[in-house]
């Protein structure tokens, strides 16, 4: 994900597969993080589950991480000057 300096994206994760018994658990229970709140940061969407706001901070790299139980995912995330 690309962002610029205080810019803001949604982003909405699915289980898959999607219909699996469990899918709305695995969401549900889904935690994210910034390996570095300086260059941007991520929150969850308030009655979205499954949605997080990421936004730009400052320009540079950071690795924005998903979890849910034994789940584990990451996604790039670069930020530019605006």
């Amino acid at each position: 994900m690309t962002l610029t300096v205080g810019q803001s994206k949604d982003m909405t994760i699915a289980a898959d597969p999607t219909d699996a018994t469990d899918a709305i658990n695995v969401i549900g229970a889904t935690t994210a993080a910034s390996s570095d709140d300086t260059i941007g940061t991520v929150t969850a969407k308030t009655g979205a589950a499954g949605t997080f706001t990421v936004t730009g901070v400052k320009a540079g790299t950071a690795t924005i991480t998903l979890t849910s139980g034994n789940f584990t995912t990451t996604l790039a995330l670069t930020v530019n000057e605006a």
